[in-house]
């Protein structure tokens, strides 16, 4: 028989993305419930927890390639017995179904897919194509659930696959805690915060192509053209140096700061005066969670998927094309002169608060609710 207090997680993950910031905020949670969670990990990758709550064991697999790892999740399965186990990514999905069927326990495996696959895999190569379609459309059916962060991915999860949109299930990911939705934000330790008459633009995310910081950068310089403001990019990436450049040729370098990854960027998203969210395609889209949440206004482009979901379709702030950067300029210019009240903008965050979120990973696995730690 499983054991009805043991949950698995089984990550691979670069330490820094959407899943290790899912990852950080759910397994606490999970163990904030009374369950004993184990989160299996490949050596040398994420998610890295900060502390290590009670209840909480972290089980080194072996191996630093996820596909070796299968042996060891296999024995991990056969002697711990979990009553479910989830897992993220294509590869390691492929790996906890395999080890299920080696370990041949009757472990709920519940398989996570966080980004518009179609999308995703235009770039690679045809066997890697090939390869992820075939497994999530033979092999994901074997899994008790499939769960997907938006209502965009599991339709062009469904349709790219031909995975039955049946088996899949939409759950909020557990993006922010209760407490930022009231806590008061110091003010970074940056000049431009604090300056009246130059509003501030942020984003943030990773410094590449998928983020789009291009669009956003030129959208900025049409906005400078008519207006005092500043624009900052939170974040770290290969795009950074052409960022920088295409600044000075937009002539607005002056205006334009990337400060690199910031550890707590809740402070800068509450004093900026707009936040805006420039990607090509997403899973789901954090940050713009993150800048509702503290009540900063947005803009956002339209991308699959997530934005048209997260801001009800317009509701909690103006969508527009991606890479239209003459549209994203009136957009911005719009919202700063009329922003939307903070306590309406938090609403749209309120679903991918962590608690509200661990209850719907707990209903994907079929396993109660339980009772909450005190905070």
């Amino acid at each position: 028989m499983p054991d009805p207090n043991r949950i698995a997680c089984f990550f691979s993950t670069s330490g820094h993305s959407g899943v290790d910031r899912a990852a950080r905020h759910l397994i606490p949670a999970l163990a904030g419930r009374g369950y004993r969670v184990d989160l299996l990990k490949v050596r040398r990758h994420g998610p890295v927890l900060d502390t290590i709550p009670d209840g909480v064991r972290v089980i080194d697999l072996g191996s630093r390639h996820t596909l070796a790892c299968l042996p060891a999740v296999a024995r991990y399965l056969r002697r711990y017995r979990p009553a479910a186990m989830l897992s993220d990514k294509d590869r390691v999905n492929r790996v906890a179904l395999f080890a299920r069927l080696l370990a041949r326990v009757p472990t709920r495996l519940v398989l996570r897919s966080g980004t518009t696959i179609s999308i995703d895999l235009a770039s690679r190569s045809a066997l890697e194509r090939w390869v992820q379609r075939w497994s999530m459309g033979r092999l994901y059916p074997f899994a008790d659930q499939v769960i997907v962060a938006s209502e965009g991915v599991a339709d062009d999860m469904a349709a790219y696959t031909g995975l039955s949109h049946l088996r899949i299930r939409v759950v909020p990911p557990p993006v922010v805690p209760a407490s930022l939705f009231e806590a008061r934000q110091p003010i970074p330790d940056h000049p431009w915060f604090g300056q009246p008459g130059s509003p501030l633009i942020l984003s943030a995310g990773e410094l590449c192509s998928r983020k789009d910081f291009e669009t956003l950068l030129r959208a900025f310089a049409r906005l400078r053209a008519d207006r005092p403001c500043r624009l900052m990019i939170l974040g770290k990436g290969a795009a950074r140096e052409r960022l920088l450049v295409l600044a000075e040729q937009l002539g607005v370098a002056q205006d334009f700061d990337l400060p690199g990854y910031v550890p707590n960027p809740y402070a800068y998203m509450a004093h900026a005066d707009l936040f805006a969210f420039t990607s090509r395609w997403e899973g789901l889209g954090f940050v713009l969670i993150e800048a509702l949440a503290v009540g900063t206004p947005v803009v956002s482009t339209d991308c699959p998927s997530g934005p048209d979901e997260i801001l009800g379709s317009g509701r909690y702030g103006p969508l527009v094309a991606v890479g239209d950067d003459a549209g994203l300029a009136v957009a911005m210019a719009e919202t700063l002169d009329a922003p939307l009240e903070a306590d309406f903008l938090r609403q749209a965050a309120r679903p991918y608060e962590i608690e509200a979120s661990a209850d719907a990973y707990l209903d994907a696995m079929g396993l109660p609710h339980r009772w909450r730690s005190s905070p």
